[in-house]
């Protein structure tokens, strides 16, 4: 279990990073389109070859295929909302701004996502205190962009 803490302590870290490496390949190349698709495909490559190494990619079935719920095909799309927004409004509003605002608005999502069960998640209630530390935390942003 402690393996997955620190996974997600490195995913942390690395959704600090990754808007300025983004915001400076787009910088470099001069397309952010271009530098998004960039973006997807050294991210295509390195799974691809993770999962080889790994043997851990396998090729669903069609029934598999077919099982899944139309909403989760729609992942990639909002990988693709996710880095635009890193190739454009994190340069502008800097990378406090940019991160304290994606994590808030994820926690304040994720509470109404949990509260209704929603897209695969087990129901967990959104309690006064989950609500609270989601309003401490729009409090927090706040000051990190005004400040």
């Amino acid at each position: 279990m402690w393996f997955l803490y620190a996974l997600t302590a490195l995913a942390g870290l690395a959704n600090a990073i990754q808007p300025g490496q983004n915001a400076t390949l787009a910088k470099s190349l001069g397309v952010p389109v271009t530098a998004a698709l960039v973006t997807l495909l050294v991210s295509t490559a390195v799974l691809l070859a993770g999962g080889l190494a790994t043997g851990k990619l396998v090729w669903p079935s069609a029934e598999q295929a077919a099982a899944v719920p139309w909403w989760a095909w729609a992942g990639g799309v909002l990988s693709v909302l996710l880095i635009l927004a890193q190739l454009y409004a994190s340069p502008a509003i800097g990378a406090a701004s940019f991160l304290g605002i994606i994590v808030t608005v994820g926690v304040c999502a994720s509470i109404a996502l949990d509260h209704y069960g929603l897209i695969g998640f087990p129901q967990h209630s959104a309690s006064l205190w989950r609500v609270l530390g989601a309003v401490l935390m729009i409090a927090g942003v706040g000051l990190v962009a005004i400040f």
